[in-house]
């Protein structure tokens, strides 16, 4: 028989069920409100404690900070076992050690190390995808669905390159959207952005569609490659692509 414990998502979640659940051998974490169990499986919700969740969080940042920063990432993978991964991997480390990240022959590294490269995959990515947008405000607005819960990470980098320009990165996935006065980021959840952009930026735009449809070579286009370099998930994101199915 497992103990299932149910968490809202969140890191205080997360670290308040590691509490809970780190002395049960048979323990399963997840987020997952369809999660399917079996009769004998007992379910556990589990409320936020921010005592026992500050606890854990001190305990891994003293033994391993590079653990801490693991967790954090495979929290915002897309994928539904996420929470169990962190769980195991993080289990791992404590008993093993730092070392034991190197240790390919064991399933839950491998998979712990192709989740967090999933991620910053795409945040590379979307370094370059991500397309901003002036607004008559004079913010710069730029929306997104991600695989991943990425918005954090891409805010990192636009901080650095756009200085004091204050921007919007909108996931219209999750309906959540990170916030830049200039100084300081927050997130916050959105559902939808009224956008309202400058005569300038539509000029912009359209001569940016321009330019990439008069410099494609009809003749040797070639589809597959497109879609390898640019996933088509981006598409509808990016300017240029507009109206393009293909």
């Amino acid at each position: 028989m497992a103990k299932i414990f149910h968490t809202d998502g969140s890191r205080l979640g997360f670290f308040t069920a590691v509490f809970d659940a780190y002395a049960c051998k048979d323990a399963y974490l997840t987020s997952q409100n369809n999660f399917q169990c079996s009769l004998s499986d007992e379910w556990i919700e589990v409320p936020i404690n921010e005592e026992k969740a500050k606890r854990v969080s001190e305990k891994l940042q003293a033994l391993d900070a590079r653990i801490f920063l693991e967790i954090d990432c495979l929290l915002r993978t897309c994928y539904p076992d996420r929470e169990q991964i962190a769980f195991k991997y993080m289990k791992l480390i404590i008993k093993h050690g730092h070392r034991a990240r190197e240790n390919f022959s064991l399933e839950i590294v491998r998979k712990a190390r192709d989740y967090i490269s999933n991620v910053w995959n795409e945040v590379h990515r979307l370094h370059g995808f991500l397309r901003f947008k002036e607004c008559e405000n004079g913010v710069l607005y730029a929306d997104c669905a991600p695989d991943n819960d990425v918005i954090e990470l891409l805010s990192r980098h636009f901080k650095s390159r756009l200085k004091t320009q204050p921007f919007v990165i909108h996931d219209v996935k999750r309906n959540r959207a990170v916030l830049y006065d200039g100084k300081r980021d927050i997130c916050v959840p959105v559902q939808k952005a009224d956008v309202r952009i400058t005569e300038r930026e539509r000029s912009v735009s359209a001569l940016w569609k321009k330019y990439y449809h008069t410099v494609a070579i009809p003749m040797r286009k070639n589809t597959r490659q497109m879609k390898l370099y640019m996933p088509k998930r981006y598409w509808a994101f990016m300017c240029e692509k507009e109206g393009d199915d293909c």
